[in-house]
């Protein structure tokens, strides 16, 4: 269980700006790109990708572990994020809005590189299909990943896409533990799974206390299929083992007890973007100030809800107030 005296979740991953639009399925087949994968592309690809589409822009600020941790702070609880921005207009505007939404920024600048983004391409099923490029994110240097920033943390959130850049997963999972802070990882998507399946096992019977997984993210780590052995395999080095399985809610695994957390129903959704990062906030908020597991998963899934209702992983205020009736 979190430490009862701290509250505070730190989140440390890729600063990134998350640039959405919406397309139909042969947009995306034209790019000869997976659908609802994620593929690293350069700067160049996604200006020329943005130049094809007629769809309207969205620009927000994005990154995996990032909209956990502003989901916290629009909780209302004590929220930090570690990255590194460019020096450029779309830096300083993501930083802003961490600010905005009562995340401390604990943001490096790079004078070298631009900051990085995601581009997701939106189709009429609300899949997302995302194109990354990391930019100024890939120069976060892990010498400077100290266990003092994570001190007053009662969970750390370390962003799964930072399995691509080994040494600073290991920095941050060894100075986050020393800390004293527990460590939730989430597995962010297949792809990560099959890259890192070499030192992914090692590191999470080592490190990790929390760890979520969706379906796709479980099958390639467990090999599993059936969602009980799934969510118990999930949980079998780690204090919390989370399987979310999309519409149908989740489930959670602590002490061989499994929890269903129903998902909250209402309109069809409109868009998925963020919206494992968007429970990931509600379950963890809910765990460090003590909330049971049922509760926890019951502010989850209304996070998860509320941001498949609008384009992009920013909850509008109405919808904030809506799930803080559940606190």
């Amino acid at each position: 269980m979190p430490d009862i005296q701290k509250t505070r979740i730190t989140g440390i991953g890729n600063a990134l700006v998350d640039l959405l639009i919406k397309e139909k399925d042969s947009f995306l087949k034209a790019l000869n790109k997976e659908k609802g994968g994620m593929t690293f592309v350069e700067d160049e690809e996604i200006e020329q990708i943005l130049s094809q589409s007629k769809s309207k822009l969205s620009i927000v600020p994005g990154g995996a572990a990032c909209n956990t941790i502003v989901g916290v702070g629009s909780l209302g609880g004590k929220a930090s994020f570690i990255g590194r921005r460019g020096n450029d207009v779309y830096g300083k505007s993501y930083e802003e809005q961490l600010i905005k939404c009562n995340v401390e920024p604990v943001v490096s600048v790079s004078d070298t590189s631009p900051t990085g983004k995601a581009l997701s391409v939106i189709t009429p099923d609300a899949q997302r299909s995302m194109l990354t490029f990391l930019g100024a994110s890939t120069e976060m240097d892990p010498l400077s990943v100290r266990p003092e920033l994570f001190c007053d943390s009662a969970i750390t959130m370390v962003e799964g896409y930072l399995l691509f850049n080994r040494e600073l997963m290991t920095a941050a999972l060894k100075a986050a533990k020393k800390a004293g802070s527990l460590i939730a990882l989430d597995l962010a998507s297949f792809e990560v799974v099959n890259a890192a399946k070499d030192i992914l096992g090692d590191l999470i019977k080592s490190y990790v206390d929390i760890l979520i997984a969706n379906e796709d993210e479980a099958k390639a780590y467990t090999g599993l299929e059936d969602e009980i052995k799934t969510v118990q395999m999930l949980a079998k080095d780690v204090a919390y083992g989370v399987l979310k399985i999309g519409a149908k809610g989740s489930y959670v695994c602590c002490e061989d007890k499994i929890t269903k957390i129903e998902p909250k129903s209402g309109k069809d959704p409109v868009d998925t973007t963020g919206a494992g990062d968007l429970w990931a906030a509600g379950f963890l908020f809910g765990l460090a100030n003590g909330y049971s597991i049922e509760k926890s998963g019951e502010l989850a899934s209304a996070c998860g809800y509320e941001v498949c209702q609008v384009i992009g992983a920013q909850i509008p205020p109405a919808g904030w107030d809506r799930i803080k009736t559940i606190i």
